[in-house]
């Protein structure tokens, strides 16, 4: 078997793409798609006729509403390939706003339903800010399932647990970046690479820490630099990969093991870890990495929504 069969025995697959043209070939269970994703598929020429036929339909409704439009356009055309779920984002110039992420996400779940959709087949994704997290536990309450992107500390993932998040996106190779860049000419690839990478570290630790003290909250491994990294987290309950990665995985017949378990992580001597609000920001106040990409994480995707904002509101005048 390649190493993505491989990897199917231990790990579900998900794509990490807006292009849903590209999915079958690998055949993932899930995929995910963020504001940068969208903004790069609506770009390229085959989506063009959908992008524009989503507005013209849509075009009298105010921005904000062609937008999320758009984009459950795109995860409805996604789950007509996937078997499993697509994750849909709010937009990230909400990160800081709880009732309007719940408001947002309401209204995106209403138009998957009102095509036909379960809300079972869909995540919310929303960025791992306090507030997000708060508008996540109260999502979960209704059956709105989250999925908490942005995810760089331990400090978030324990809060997300806690919280009742269906799902989290650690991302291992903003993780990785950080660490590098930080390391400067001092960085030795080699030694850091595979189980000592930073970010596979990070993952571990909560995965480790979710199966210890039975949180159902499900890991789902994010933003991998290479494919040294999705080897090392082979068992992780998810990861999601971008096309040029799947790719390699499937034209490697290296073998691939099992990293993480389930069962070996519940017998870990691990203490059970809780965060109340003030709790949170500062262990997440302590962690220069993890404040320093969040932020650049959320600006970025911010500035991504607001070009996609101007593509669309181009094409309905």
């Amino acid at each position: 078997m390649n190493q993505l069969e491989q990897l199917k025995q231990h790990t579900v697959v998900v794509a990490d793409t807006g292009n849903f043209k590209q999915l079958a070939q690998y055949a993932p269970r899930d995929a995910t798609t963020n504001p940068s994703l969208i903004l790069k598929a609506v770009q390229q020429p085959d989506y063009a006729p959908l992008l524009a036929e989503t507005v013209a339909a849509h075009a009298a409704q105010p921005l904000e509403a062609i937008v999320d439009e758009v984009l459950v356009r795109f995860g409805r055309e996604i789950l007509k390939v996937v078997p499993g779920r697509v994750s849909t984002e709010v937009d990230a110039r909400l990160s800081f706003d709880t009732e309007a992420t719940v408001a947002r996400a309401e209204r995106l779940i209403g138009l998957y339903e009102a095509a036909g959709i379960g809300r079972g087949r869909v995540l919310i994704k929303i960025a791992a800010t306090w507030e997000g997290i708060r508008a996540a536990e109260r999502l979960e309450r209704t059956g709105i399932r989250c999925n908490l992107t942005l995810l760089f500390a331990f400090c978030q993932a324990v809060a997300c647990g806690d919280a009742g998040v269906r799902l989290i996106s650690p991302f291992v190779g903003r993780i990785y970046d950080w660490h590098k860049k930080a390391a400067g000419a001092t960085w030795n690839e080699a030694a850091m690479a595979g189980a000592a990478d930073p970010g596979v570290k990070s993952v571990r630790a909560i995965f480790e820490h979710y199966k210890r003290h039975g949180i159902a909250t499900e890991v789902m491994g994010a933003s991998f630099r290479n494919t040294g990294q999705i080897v090392a987290l082979a068992g992780c309950d998810l990861l999601t990969i971008a096309p040029e990665l799947l790719a390699a995985l499937q034209a490697s017949e290296a073998p691939l093991a099992k990293a993480l378990d389930a069962d070996a992580a519940r017998a870990l001597p691990l203490p059970a870890v809780h965060h109340d609000e003030k709790r949170f920001r500062w262990a997440l106040n302590e962690d220069a990495m993890a404040t320093e990409k969040l932020a650049e994480g959320i600006r970025a995707f911010a500035v991504d929504a607001a070009r996609l904002d101007v593509l669309i509101d181009g094409l309905r005048t």
